[in-house]
């Protein structure tokens, strides 16, 4: 597994997150069972102190009597690890049991009676101090300090015991884990395995796109990819297309000029004339080649910012006229589409309508109003108050080189670049004449 691979770094973060949380859980599970093992002895030593008090007799001479033979054998043992000791309040030993031959403990100081103390001693034993107030049938009142002790060996035992088996069991534990957690990252990351091996496919050509059933979260990375691939060929078409056709347009026009070179005065007019065809040709293909169609892979442009830096421009190329504009955008208007075919489009259709109008121009933008066409969201409308173009030549005029009026200088191929520019967004392109101006109105429907 490579280090830079999402599988590696997010079963490397699942691993220290469990690691982090298995120590955690072992401090807190040792932690708890040093507890409990140490109230089971405080209970086992209470037990021991009540076993001695119920062996002790106090005499009628205000002496303490311990019988030779105790309940516990262990306090009979020398080294056994149980103690045995008994005070007067005043820290004077008065008994210890044979186990306890060699060793002294000093009861605490402060002991109300009646009450016990649970302590670790320095010397690592654990003890369990007991005052109480004896008082004999002769009136005898004595009081007394009894005073169990355990070595803390069996007790560290049990908890190194407790945390060698805990440990074991959560590595155990912890392996099986990862190994499920690696398990359900394959299985998780599988769509993209899948969705990587069919770009693979589509860059050795077996596949034309991507047509997997992805997960519900990769289908918006499919459909854009899939967009992304479906204009780059479109795109590589165009330019072949265009090279192609540039070359084979500009065949005739060159043998003309190659015929007129030879007689360059006389054929002035048609050298003239053939160079103008050439610009014609070049501008068309070159145009035709930059368009880039839809794009939702880029990022937004505004169309209201658009739309107002056209109008500006047109404003000063046809300043004799003194054009009216009334543009209607809403502020903003976000599309995800290239800004270069956004102009082409809106630029031609509102040059043309100032070239053809009177005086008024009309430009209105709708976002998500779809009005029956559900396919669109974005509506751009240009409306003139021209002559307007009839109805049977509105076909005509999206087709290269063909101008409304031929009296009118133009090469005759705005319309069909923003035709077939709006066709390769996916969009719609419709003309008819104005209700509003009585010109010409066009329509752009753009997904």
């Amino acid at each position: 597994m490579k280090i830079k691979s999402l599988s590696f770094r997010l079963l490397l973060s699942a691993g220290l997150v469990l690691a982090a949380f298995f120590a955690l859980v072992s401090v807190v599970l040792e932690q708890g069972f040093r507890e409990s093992a140490e109230q089971g002895l405080k209970e086992k030593l209470q037990v021991q102190v009540y076993s001695l008090l119920s062996a002790a007799e106090l005499k009628n001479s205000g002496d303490l009597n311990m019988p030779p033979s105790l309940p516990e054998p262990q306090f009979a043992t020398p080294g056994s690890g149980l103690y045995g000791f008994i005070h007067l309040a005043k820290n004077n030993l008065v008994w210890r049991s044979p186990s306890a031959i060699g060793l002294d403990i000093k009861p605490p100081v402060e002991l109300s009676p009646g009450t016990m103390k649970f302590l670790l001693t320095e010397h690592g034993r654990y003890t369990l101090h007991y005052a109480v107030i004896w008082k004999n049938m002769a009136g005898v009142e004595r009081e007394y300090i009894f005073t169990v002790t355990e070595d803390a060996q069996f007790v560290s035992n049990q908890v190194s015991r407790f945390r060698e088996t805990l440990r074991g069991w959560l590595l155990a534990l912890g392996l099986v884990l990862m190994f499920i957690q690696l398990a359900l990252l394959r299985w998780g990351l599988k769509p993209l395995r899948v969705i990587v091996k069919d770009l693979e496919a589509i860059e050795q050509g077996r596949k034309t796109h991507l047509d997997g059933d992805y997960a519900t979260e990769l289908e918006g990375l499919a459909g854009n990819l899939n967009a992304f691939i479906h204009s780059e060929r479109a795109h590589l078409e165009r330019y072949r297309n265009a090279l192609a056709d540039l070359a084979h347009s500009l065949k005739t026009p060159l043998s003309i000029l190659r015929g007129c070179a030879e007689s360059f005065s006389v054929n002035r007019e048609s050298v003239k004339e053939q160079i103008f065809r050439m610009d014609e040709i070049v501008e068309y293909q070159l145009q035709r080649a930059a368009a880039k169609g839809k794009h939702k892979t880029t990022g937004t442009i505004d169309l209201a910012v658009v739309i107002k830096k056209i109008g500006a421009s047109l404003n000063k190329v046809y300043s004799d006229k003194n054009i009216t504009f009334d543009i209607t955008v809403p502020e903003p208007s976000l599309i995800y589409y290239e800004e270069g075919d956004i102009y082409e489009i809106a630029g031609n259709l509102m040059d043309n309508a100032c070239k053809w109008c009177q005086q008024s121009v009309k430009v209105c933008v709708s976002l998500n109003e779809h009005k029956g066409r559900r396919d669109f969201s974005v509506l751009l409308t240009v409306d003139d108050d021209g002559p307007g173009i009839p109805v049977e030549k509105l076909a005509e005029i999206l087709k290269r080189g063909v101008r409304a009026d031929e009296n009118v200088h133009g090469h005759g191929i705005g319309m069909a670049v923003v035709h077939e520019l709006v066709g390769l967004m996916g969009g719609l392109l419709a003309g008819k004449k104005s209700d509003t101006l009585g010109g010409m109105k066009w329509s752009v429907y753009l997904p």
